[in-house]
């Protein structure tokens, strides 16, 4: 017959961390960097965060580079220094972005909406999901000034800097020409265009800033409708929201 006593214990045991399980999830979690990056973001020493928690700088040192196991209580001392909850020393930490992006994968797209196209341009972001920025390479093609460009708006900022040859941009009530090595930024919910100024195409890099859609509706602009933010055209890469902001 078993006895309760030893079923009591095998289960205490299957319950219990062993020392070198703990460590390593401590060590998986990277607590102590986690602390000294705190620490640095508020550009404090080890002696000032002692003064502030009550812990010695030598064992706070020791604990940033892993070298000692944190118990709750320090760990809530220091978290409440930095006005961080317990829980932000034990959540995942969201995985860095770092997207390369080939020159051969690119895929070049034609402007939207105007035939011919004034100029093409390509992502240089396609493979970031969620990203807060959308940067382009853009060529403008000389063409014969028959008309005005089109001209187009969206939520957000707008930085343009050129690579080579001459650009000419409309934003609102202004003109201007930009030459080589010459940038601007914009608010882009301003109506706004631009078209090559020069005999050669312009080879611009273009940046487009996110920011959450104003209540006003869209009007048609330059004699044609607007497209809502986030039309998605493929890019082969992913999806791309590109037709509403260049």
């Amino acid at each position: 017959m078993t006895n309760p006593a030893d079923v009591q214990s095998e289960e205490t045991q299957k319950t219990q961390a062993d020392p070198e399980t703990a460590e390593r999830f401590i060590a998986e979690k990277r607590i102590g960097e986690r602390i000294r990056r705190l620490r640095l973001k508020k550009s404090m020493g080890l002696v000032e965060l002692g003064k502030h928690t009550g812990l010695s700088a030598s064992f706070l040192s020791q604990l940033e580079t892993g070298r000692v196991v944190p118990t709750l209580r320090n760990l809530a001392r220091i978290a409440m220094v930095f006005s961080k909850d317990l829980s932000y020393f034990f959540e995942t930490e969201p995985t860095a972005i770092f997207r390369i992006h080939k020159q051969k994968d690119r895929v070049r797209l034609p402007q939207t909406g105007v035939e011919p196209p004034t100029y093409f341009f390509e992502s240089l972001g396609y493979m970031v999901p969620d990203r807060h920025m959308d940067p382009y390479f853009a060529e403008f093609i000389p063409m014969a000034r028959t008309a005005d460009p089109k001209a187009h708006m969206h939520p957000g900022y707008e930085f343009l800097y050129v690579l080579d040859g001459e650009l000419e941009l409309r934003h609102g009530d202004q003109e201007c020409t930009l030459e080589t090595g010459d940038s601007v930024y914009f608010d882009s919910g301003t109506p706004h265009s631009y078209q090559c100024a020069g005999k050669k195409a312009a080879k611009v890099i273009i940046v487009t800033m996110h920011q959450a859609p104003s209540a006003i509706p869209l009007r048609a602009v330059g004699g044609g409708a607007m497209r809502p933010l986030g039309g998605e055209a493929r890019t082969g890469g992913g999806s791309e929201k590109t037709a509403s902001v260049l």
